[in-house]
């Protein structure tokens, strides 16, 4: 069976896929009517209608697009995560700095870098772009 059965929820867009059990005893939209919440509107597609891609998976919407400011904020979670460890690294740096003397304008400059880097994501107009961003 090459079909799947889509719904959108509260946190995005469910996805059923049919065991071959349940189809030798059930159509697709049987399944359909008894999974689908009800009065939930569902549609039926085939598998190849469902990207492959699942970077902002939690940003996919009903007709299986992707919400850009959804994807948007995705991205700004990833950057967060990945740029704490890179800015724990920069206190450390930054106090041995101050402990011994020494220059921390660079550090500085780093730590503000680090702290501004969710707003790239304003800045871009595509998923690849949103992709490609990095602390």
């Amino acid at each position: 069976m090459n079909q799947r059965i889509i719904y959108s929820t509260d946190s995005g867009v469910s996805i059923i896929i049919p065991t071959p059990e349940a189809l030798q005893t059930l159509t697709i939209d049987d399944i359909a009517k008894k999974d689908v919440p009800a009065g939930v509107a569902y549609k039926i597609v085939d598998t190849t209608d469902i990207p492959t891609d699942r970077t902002f998976r939690n940003a996919w919407k009903d007709d299986l697009t992707v919400d850009m400011p959804k994807a948007q904020e995705i991205t700004k979670d990833r950057l967060r995560a990945e740029r704490t460890p890179l800015l724990l690294a920069q206190d450390v740096a930054y106090s041995r700095a101050t402990e011994t003397g020494a220059d921390t304008t660079a550090i500085v400059a780093e730590k503000n870098r680090l702290r501004d880097v969710t707003k790239l994501v304003d800045t871009v107009a595509t998923l690849e772009e949103l992709k490609a961003l990095t602390p």
